[in-house]
């Protein structure tokens, strides 16, 4: 019996450890435990902050990702990156089939190739909006043999083979649309280039956001974002703390339960009116909300698309956060320049 009983706690400890460390490890904020040598400096994986070091381990304050150690230089991660984009036919048609074509390239070095690593389950993240940000769609280019990573382009009528967010998209409205390239060169730091893109045709009504959007609905779901700390809004020059708590049929609904969707439990993207600035962060599920730590570069009108999985369907909430001026904090991770 004795030796029953030793054997029963001994099964109890080593689950109640396994948990422990398998929840650890599922937070953005779990800190690395590989010894690391004195004097090393750390950086965004996403690349946040332009090249932003820190001496110490911890998340950055854009994306809540895990810092890195800053890896010896190399002539990828001193290279400097654009997108090269093509359109086919050259002037793009609402309601009217084409193909869109972004390769990225080493300025003073054209010609050379660039292979990319994966990062979030996927080579290149693409980010389309529309001028006025009243339309939105985040979607994956195919690598091609020349070399270009390519979306096709829908006629009107014309179904998703895959449905949204693979590498098809649309344009219905005419107008002025940007494109966010997103993508880590091999042995270089992650990147996001802005390609401004014109689709002829008969421009939708222009949507202006002046007012704040912190509840939004879609397929069921309703989520709440808290306006800041103690109500007070949101400020740049420190990290912002934001829970959003999610409800479907009235009933609160744990965000630990939904599917990871390309890595994650949600996406964040918030792109300000007037600047385009862009941010992307990664919302932890912790408490029984969404928990948002991001730092706002500039101050404005962010409009701001919130992306996460159920039964295979990817939903997509959207929300509208006024940021004003704030004061700039030294220490810590705080006082950054943006994604």
């Amino acid at each position: 019996m004795k030796n029953m009983l030793i054997a029963s706690l001994a099964l109890a400890l080593s689950v109640v450890a396994f948990n422990a460390c398998k929840n650890d490890h599922s937070k953005h904020k779990a800190q690395t435990t590989e010894a690391a040598a004195p004097g090393t400096k750390y950086i965004c994986p996403m690349n946040c902050e332009k090249g932003k070091t820190y001496d110490q381990p911890g998340t950055c304050p854009v994306c809540n990702m895990n810092l890195e150690p800053v890896k010896a230089e190399t002539e990828a991660n001193k290279a400097e990156y654009f997108t090269a984009f093509t359109a086919n036919p050259p002037q793009l048609e609402a309601g009217k089939a084409g193909m869109l074509s972004f390769t990225p390239k080493i300025k003073g070095n054209e010609s050379a190739p660039v292979p990319l690593d994966l990062v979030h389950e996927k080579k290149m993240h693409l980010i389309l909006v529309s001028d006025d940000l009243s339309w939105f769609d985040h979607i994956h280019p195919e690598f091609s043999a020349s070399g270009s990573y390519d979306i096709k382009v829908l006629a009107s009528g014309e179904n998703f083979t895959n449905g949204r967010g693979h590498n098809e998209t649309r344009f219905e409205a005419g107008g002025k649309y940007w494109a966010f390239t997103d993508y880590k060169p091999t042995g270089g730091l992650n990147q996001v280039n802005k390609t401004e893109l014109t689709v002829a045709g008969a421009p939708a009504r222009t949507v202006a956001y002046t007012q704040p959007k912190m509840t939004t609905t879609v397929d069921g779901f309703t989520l709440t974002m808290e306006a800041g700390h103690g109500g007070g809004g949101f400020t740049t020059g420190s990290q912002q703390h934001i829970p959003v708590t999610i409800k479907q049929g009235g009933k609160p609904v744990d965000p630990a339960t939904f599917e990871n969707y390309l890595g994650e439990k949600a996406h964040l993207v918030l792109v300000e009116v007037a600047s385009k600035e862009f941010v992307h962060t990664h919302p932890s599920a912790e408490g029984g909300k969404l928990d948002i730590h991001t730092t706002f570069a500039k101050p404005g009108t962010y409009r701001g698309w919130l992306q996460f999985q159920t039964g295979g369907k990817v939903h997509t909430a959207d929300f509208v956060v006024q940021v004003t001026e704030g004061q700039a904090t030294s220490g810590g991770h705080e006082g950054h320049s943006g994604h």
